[in-house]
């Protein structure tokens, strides 16, 4: 039988979050997925950032 592998983020507490923001390219003005994973305080400051 196969084992299963599950990854995970946490290590013991939910202090990171996945954040996938649209970006619109200046050249083509097609939309784009950029995704980082920080931690919780960043989210609001990366996401104001333009």
């Amino acid at each position: 039988m196969a084992k299963k592998v599950v990854a995970s983020l946490q290590t013991g507490s939910k202090n990171y979050a996945k954040v996938i923001k649209m970006v619109k390219s200046p050249k083509s003005g097609a939309y784009s997925f950029k995704e980082n994973v920080m931690h919780v305080e960043q989210v609001k400051d990366y996401l104001a950032k333009k």
